[in-house]
């Protein structure tokens, strides 16, 4: 694959599941993620998630799961919740081989754009798994900032994985849209 093709964004279609739910798994779940650097596998076996859950996403209201595409390729995908004045991005992953040569950051700016252009939002929310430190230094490079608002992880709910330590949780980052 050309990982230098420009990449095209489109919204997910309920015939997109399938493949979403293996993109998502391949990124944060079991062997195959640790060729990219965003593996969850250390700190949570089982499911990342489903395909109703995805399916949910699709069609909730008031919410975009971008399908990003590369020479006709589904290489990366991100969810966008429209929640009034800010936006909420959640579900990105991208495809592990491919993680590391900028495509990420190509993935989360345009998100911003639409939140900010199409729905008018002056902020991005999501939440991170705090002992994530990577990943949150990632994005803290890309401009957003820990608020030290947490949430408890949902342990004993295998519909978001089998955690392998007692201390998960999630934090809030924000990051105010120009």
């Amino acid at each position: 694959m050309d990982i230098a093709a420009q990449p095209t964004f489109r919204a997910a279609r309920p015939d997109d599941v399938p493949a979403l739910v293996t993109l998502i798994e391949s990124a944060y779940r079991g062997d195959a993620s640790r060729a990219g650097w965003t593996t969850e596998a250390d700190i949570l076996q089982g499911q990342r998630t489903d395909p109703e859950s995805v399916l949910a996403v699709i069609h909730k209201e008031n919410s975009r799961l971008v399908a990003v595409e590369s020479a006709g390729e589904l290489v990366a995908c991100c969810q966008l919740e429209h929640r009034g004045e800010h936006a909420y991005f959640g579900m990105f992953a991208v495809r592990p081989a491919l993680q590391g040569a900028g495509l990420g950051k190509l993935i989360i700016a345009e998100a911003e754009r639409f939140a900010r252009d199409e729905w008018g939002v002056a902020e991005m929310h999501m939440t991170v798994i705090s002992v994530r430190e990577d990943l949150i230094a990632w994005y803290e490079r890309r401009g957003y900032e820990r608020t030290g608002r947490t949430s408890p992880f949902p342990y004993g709910d295998e519909r978001f994985g089998l955690p392998t330590r007692d201390d998960l949780e999630f934090e809030l980052l924000t990051k105010r849209l120009a």
